[in-house]
């Protein structure tokens, strides 16, 4: 996907972020398309035990929170660890080039948004299931998506890489009681 992006960047204005920077935080309005030139950007979601989420890496050449370009705001941080720069374009704008594309290659505007939520939400999923205690991957999971609705935890568990016996012994240990 990322040599793809680079034409639309084409002579973009460009801006460099320092080490520990933020491009952009959760809740911000999506106004800007953003392609890694150099370095790299991690979409974050801070947890509420404080820790932090990772929902994906972006690298050099890489389109930043893509999904967001069909959001009115982002849905987490875009925080820098190293000197990065990124390449920006009105997010109108490159809306306008993938439907120009979209008409001239029979792809359609509506697949890539759906496959760039589907995407984002992989990522998501991925980085919740590297967390290794079923604890932190269920408070990571009810922090993002709430609690699923009745007969639904066995879905849950599914989601997050666990069996249901497991996700069931915490959510006992949970309410105070111990499993037999």
């Amino acid at each position: 996907m990322s040599d793809h992006w680079l034409q639309y960047f084409d002579g973009a204005p460009k801006r460099t972020l320092d080490a520990g920077e933020t491009l952009f935080r959760r809740g911000d309005q999506v106004e800007w398309a953003f392609l890694v030139s150099d370095g790299r950007l991690f979409l974050q979601r801070a947890l509420q035990d404080g820790g932090l989420l990772t929902l994906h890496t972006a690298n050099t050449g890489g389109l930043v929170a893509e999904a967001s370009l069909f959001a009115d705001r982002y849905h987490c941080d875009a925080v820098t660890d190293i000197t990065t720069t990124v390449s920006m374009i009105p997010k109108a704008k490159l809306i306008a080039h993938l439907e120009n594309v979209a008409s001239s290659d029979r792809l359609s505007i509506k697949a890539f948004a759906r496959t760039a939520r589907e995407v984002q939400s992989l990522r998501t999923r991925i980085e919740i299931m590297r967390r290794r205690k079923v604890a932190d991957r269920l408070d990571a999971y009810l922090e993002l998506f709430g609690r699923p609705k009745e007969g639904e935890w066995v879905r849950v568990a599914d989601w997050i890489g666990v069996s249901p016996p497991a996700l069931y012994r915490e959510l006992a240990q949970r309410r105070g009681n111990k499993p037999s």
